[in-house]
């Protein structure tokens, strides 16, 4: 029997580490009903390559997590980042942890 998770209306914010530097972003995300309904993404960055990458996944994320249901949204490469999904994904699964508390 499949167990539905439940998340609590809000804000959340977490920090989300990839790669082997390793590298990181804060991700918040506000959710209604356990829909996404805002999302951004602060850069850390400070080499300028990174930092490029980060800021372009940060503008991107919105249009593809905002309206879907925090438990379904799982982010690849996206903006030509690689990295930067990883680390966005991990704070996500932070911010469910949070949520579901």
């Amino acid at each position: 029997m499949r167990q539905t998770v439940r998340y609590a209306d809000g804000t959340y914010t977490a920090r989300g580490w990839y790669g082997s530097l390793p590298s990181s972003i804060t991700v918040t995300v506000t959710l209604a009903r356990g829909v996404i309904t805002r999302a951004s993404v602060q850069t850390h960055a400070t080499n300028p390559t990174s930092l490029d990458l980060q800021r372009r996944f940060a503008a991107a994320v919105p249009r593809v997590v905002v309206g879907r249901p925090i438990g379904e949204v799982r982010v690849g490469r996206l903006a030509g980042s690689s990295g930067t999904p990883v680390g966005f994904n991990d704070a996500l699964e932070k911010i469910k942890e949070q949520a579901s508390n």
